[in-house]
């Protein structure tokens, strides 16, 4: 295993890496049958940090994980999933004293999912004494790969995280989940204020503010001092606005019936991330994000989408077309 010291990584993801077990399809009437048989049942990879290290390896950049696994068979199969994709798991804290999380994704016939989660597993232990801080300078981009994944990760911990970088230069981006623990916008202001790029999808932004409104919800998670918002619109696409003032909307690829939405979003960061470390500007990052996103929707779980590089540029040639643009 390579030493994280000594790598120059593009990218370390930080939050959680778990096993996902997607059950598909299925409905509410679940619960009124004896033997409920169904497409599919299957073991992947799962979880924020380690579906964006794993994504954004496959496209080609040095990525390396920061997150917390137990000393079980599901957290040797997340340590193997890092060495067969090249993700540097220096970071990786094996703890005999934890299970590693699975968690079971319940996914209908449109694609849409619920998680059930094991609230004694690895996700909900995960603590800022989990986080090797000397190893966050070692890339271009921090990732907090979502606020709330990990409830122990606060807004006092994910500061200590991001001044770190800051001192260093590097650029922040985050995405969230749906607060697990009823935290407000107040609660994790002063770590939203360290946040170069944000990625909440439109539900999540209007129930962390407050509001109805896609502008009102951006302008005010903007209040909090972060550079850029990025809502993710689901089939429309995204809508961004930054600090000062600008606006975009950037269309999803047209045709795409979802098959699984489960790791949609860390699909979406993990390709504007990408185009961030190319120099890309915020529209051609978005672009990339709705492209690698429209990808991962379409296979069962949150990496079974994008196998390489080469997939996503295919599909970027096809949105172009679309969209009537070189």
């Amino acid at each position: 295993m390579s030493d994280i010291r000594k790598t120059n990584l593009d990218v370390i993801c930080v939050g959680a890496a778990i096993v996902d077990i997607p059950l598909r399809p299925v409905s509410k009437n679940i619960f009124d049958c004896e033997s409920y048989p169904l497409d599919d049942i299957s073991m992947t990879i799962g979880g924020d940090a380690i579906n964006e290290a794993t994504i954004i390896s496959r496209l080609g950049k040095k990525t390396g994980l920061i997150s917390l696994v137990g000393e079980d068979a599901v957290g040797n199969y997340i340590l193997e999933h890092c060495d067969k994709t090249g993700i540097d798991r220096t970071g990786v804290c094996v703890d005999k004293d934890v299970r590693s999380s699975i968690n079971v994704g319940l996914v209908t016939a449109d694609g849409e999912r619920t998680f059930v989660t094991n609230r004694n597993g690895s996700l909900w232990k995960m603590t800022i004494d989990h986080v090797d801080l000397s190893l966050i300078p070692q890339a271009k981009i921090l990732s907090m790969a979502s606020f709330f994944n990990n409830p122990r990760i606060d807004n006092d911990a994910m500061v200590r995280m991001f001044r770190i970088a800051k001192e260093h230069g590097m650029t922040i981006c985050a995405d969230m989940i749906k607060p697990r623990l009823n935290e407000k916008l107040e609660d994790v202001k002063e770590a939203l204020g360290y946040v170069d790029y944000f990625f909440p999808n439109f539900d999540e932004a209007c129930l962390l503010t407050g509001e109805k409104d896609l502008e009102k919800a951006a302008d005010r998670l903007l209040a909090s001092g972060l550079q850029h918002v990025v809502i993710k619109t689901g089939k429309k696409g995204c809508y961004i606005k930054s600090f000062d003032g600008t606006v975009l909307e950037v269309p999803a690829m047209k045709g795409i019936t979802a098959v699984d939405t489960i790791g949609a979003g860390d699909n979406f960061a993990s390709g504007f991330i990408t185009g961030l470390l190319e120099g890309k500007d915020i529209r051609e990052c978005a672009k990339y994000a709705n492209v690698t996103a429209s990808i991962s929707v379409q296979s069962t779980g949150a990496t079974g989408g994008v196998k390489n590089r080469g997939m996503v540029e295919e599909r970027l040639k096809e949105y172009d077309q679309q969209y009537g643009q070189e």
